[in-house]
């Protein structure tokens, strides 16, 4: 079982970044739509033919708490491990920060490219390059996005207050993992379903609420970032680009407060998705976005604010050691990679696990908060179920806790203990940790919530 140690790249030289009372925040956004012909979600949907709404890489970051913060949501499918490291590394350089000040997410929908040039390298090795991204289009973005914090870095808007606020969001989330009699899944009841008995099924274990936190100059908004745990897909695999429902909710709320930036996480929604409510038709897509939007109206309207200075903000790591899962055998994998009569997607799937296998020992994976005093936000790696985001929350009941998982996607899913005896897609065919990852991160939670 290998260990890994995230890589951080700490700023050469002496830097001094004094903490002072006044707290600025500095917003950036690029595009992020790929190349027509680009592979998306790492082939395993049609490439892109056409773009049906443009992607973007949203973020920001703090400062004058400490060295700058980045934050920085991706709407990709996926950005997985040394993919991950250098992304990061490219926004530390640009902040003038260090990697481990560094969060880096996606949100997830699958008409997006991924990026993990540790897979890719193995597939090229193997006359099999060129199947999981477009490699200029991301060369492209990298310099894109590094421009773009660089200068966001030296523009920073003050901050005199917080804001907090929840809203329910109505008939969007459902939980995937329907267990039978036998307390196995009987249904994965995806994005989008048609099973009747599936879809009668109840929701199951979701969190309903999005949190959404805002970022003030006395009575001006400068921006307001939201978390929600769910799979963003309503139809997909067609070609067409998109940032799906979740996207398209995130534009209804820009529309409605124009001169705000808007910037949306996925929270822990590895087992959640809305295939109770989704039938997979087009039309649907709107009904989605338009339910999703409501209920980021709810937390807007809902919010509460209080004065926050530099001095409030906290950021900690706890980098931890992801158990491999045991499936994963390097013989078996590079059969199956070099096997020319299975199918092409079977293939590139075992150039993905292998590369995870072969990450260095040394490499750990960051857990990372930011804690504002009243609310805090987790930021978690992989397709995390959403059991360790109300775990989360009972940690700390004294504050507001927000959750941003799909950080390093290396991983894939990340079950809980018991999922990973119930089978199932998620936990019983392509997750690459152990069972053991319950602990490794329900204690690195508790470290990291323990109020200082």
């Amino acid at each position: 079982m290998k260990r890994r140690t995230f890589l951080a790249l700490a700023a050469s030289g002496a830097i001094a970044y004094p903490r002072t009372s006044q707290l600025q925040a500095a917003t950036f956004q690029v595009d992020a739509t790929p190349d027509l012909g680009d592979p998306l979600c790492f082939g395993l949907c049609e490439p892109a033919s056409r773009v049906d709404d443009r992607l973007t890489a949203r973020g920001i970051i703090l400062l004058n708490a400490g060295a700058p913060i980045v934050l920085c949501a991706v709407d990709w499918v996926e950005i997985a491990s040394l993919g991950y490291d250098q992304i990061c590394a490219d926004l530390a350089k640009a902040a003038n920060t260090s990697v481990d000040r560094v969060s880096l997410h996606t949100l997830h929908q699958h008409d997006t490219p991924g990026y993990n040039p540790g897979a890719e390298e193995i597939l090229a090795a193997n006359g099999l390059g060129g199947k999981l991204y477009g490699a200029p289009f991301i060369s492209t973005f990298r310099q894109r996005l590094s421009a773009a914090v660089l200068q966001a870095a030296r523009k920073g808007q003050p901050v005199t207050h917080l804001g907090i606020g929840r809203g329910k969001i109505e008939k969007v989330a459902s939980n995937r993992r329907i267990l039978g009699p036998d307390g196995k899944v009987k249904y994965g009841r995806m994005s989008s379903c048609r099973v009747p008995e599936a879809i009668a099924a109840p929701e199951g274990t979701i969190d309903p609420y999005v949190t959404l936190l805002s970022l003030w100059h006395e009575e001006k908004p400068i921006v307001s970032i939201t978390y929600y745990a769910t799979h963003p897909q309503s139809y997909y695999c067609k070609g067409g680009v998109s940032a799906d429902f979740i996207g398209a909710a995130r534009a209804l709320r820009e529309a409605a407060l124009p001169g705000v930036a808007h910037i949306h996480f996925n929270g822990a929604g590895g087992n959640v998705a809305a295939g109770k409510y989704n039938d997979g038709s087009p039309a649907n897509r709107a009904v989605l976005a338009g339910r999703v939007a409501e209920g980021f109206k709810r937390a807007w309207d809902a919010t509460e604010k209080s004065p926050l200075t530099a001095e409030q903000v906290r950021w900690s790591v706890v980098p931890v050691h992801l158990p491999t899962h045991p499936r994963l055998q390097e013989a078996k994998l590079l059969a199956e990679l070099r096997d020319t009569r299975l199918p092409e997607k079977q293939r590139t799937r075992a150039a993905r696990d292998l590369s995870w296998l072969r990450l260095p020992a040394n490499r750990q994976t960051p857990l990372q908060l930011l804690d504002f005093g009243k609310a805090c936000v987790l930021h978690m790696p992989g397709e995390l179920f959403v059991e360790y985001q109300l775990a989360a929350q009972s940690m700390r009941p004294d504050a507001t806790v927000a959750m941003a998982a799909y950080g390093d996607c290396g991983p894939g899913y990340i079950g809980t203990r018991v999922a990973y005896g119930q089978g199932g897609y998620e936990t019983g065919e392509v997750s690459m940790v152990a069972p053991e990852v319950e602990d490794v991160l329900m204690n690195g939670m508790r470290r990291l919530l323990r109020k200082s």
